[in-house]
């Protein structure tokens, strides 16, 4: 009876991984395709002939590499700003008791359904008045707040999980409050600030509506904006380059998931240890 659930798993596995995978595959497809090709009534996914030149026409076009580096600087911003702001308050939010902990987590709640479209303008009209409509700098603060409350939701139930037991102890000890947070908790909580880290990021890289409203001048653009570029005047779409654009545009979020993924790792083996 093992021996044959084991393979049912694997096939399992590997059929939700090609699922995930396919939109990917496909996009990889058809960034090397030819135009003709894209345009044609015929699916396949190994191209009939590969058309490497799209990459350099993403390349050459639009300012694609001087827009990403803006999405880069405004999305390692806005998480650095995000995990400073959150760690401490989400701390504070999960040790809380009572109607407090309440209106916090139900302020949480209200910041996420909240339709941003209702603020986009009073949040233009501020950000002018500051000066920063129109830079990285306002960008980089509005997709803060855009992602402080996921930040925050997130952290909050990782602190709620690290037992106060645990502080207790030290603090008998004889350890101070800074003491206990710096040599317990943050290393407890080291996992839940990687992991919340990578999704802000990926928030941060992929947001498009607060760019589009607040930035007007090209060298400001990010990559997001930048791809609709690839879109002409008239609705005729540069499939391929746009396609190629695209990968390229994913390749950050890969390799900072990547990057952090053995930061998670080790993480979780150091608190399973320290817990």
């Amino acid at each position: 009876m093992r021996w044959s659930v084991r393979p049912a798993q694997y096939l399992a596995l590997v059929l939700y991984l090609l699922f995930l995978g396919f939109p990917l595959l496909w996009l990889i497809s058809a960034s090397v395709k030819s135009s003709a090709e894209l345009n044609s009534l015929s699916v396949n996914l190994i191209p009939s002939e590969w058309h490497w030149d799209n990459y350099g026409e993403a390349l050459s076009r639009q300012g694609l590499l001087h827009s990403a580096l803006n999405s880069l600087l405004v999305a390692l911003a806005s998480t650095v700003l995000a995990i400073l702001i959150s760690v401490p308050a989400a701390y504070v939010l999960a040790r809380l008791k009572g109607k407090l902990r309440v209106a916090g987590v139900t302020w949480i709640l209200v910041s996420q359904v909240f339709p941003v479209v209702l603020v986009i303008l009073p949040l233009f009209l501020v950000l002018r008045t500051l000066g920063l409509a129109d830079s990285l700098v306002g960008l980089t603060l509005v997709h803060t707040t855009y992602i402080l409350p996921f930040a925050l939701w997130m952290l909050q139930g990782y602190v709620a999980a690290i037992p106060a037991e645990l502080e207790e102890a030290g603090a008998m000890d004889g350890a101070n409050r800074f003491t206990v947070l710096r040599t317990i908790v943050f290393p407890l909580l080291a996992p839940g600030v990687v992991a919340t880290a990578m999704f802000s990021f990926v928030s941060s890289w992929n947001e498009f509506f607060f760019a589009l409203v607040l930035l007007q001048s090209p060298e400001n653009y990010t990559l997001p904006i930048t791809l609709t570029m690839f879109i002409g005047g008239e609705g005729k779409v540069a499939l391929g380059p746009l396609a190629a654009g695209a990968v390229l545009a994913a390749i950050p979020s890969i390799a900072f998931f990547s990057l952090l993924r053995k930061k998670l790792t080790g993480g979780l083996m150091a608190g399973a240890v320290k817990g």
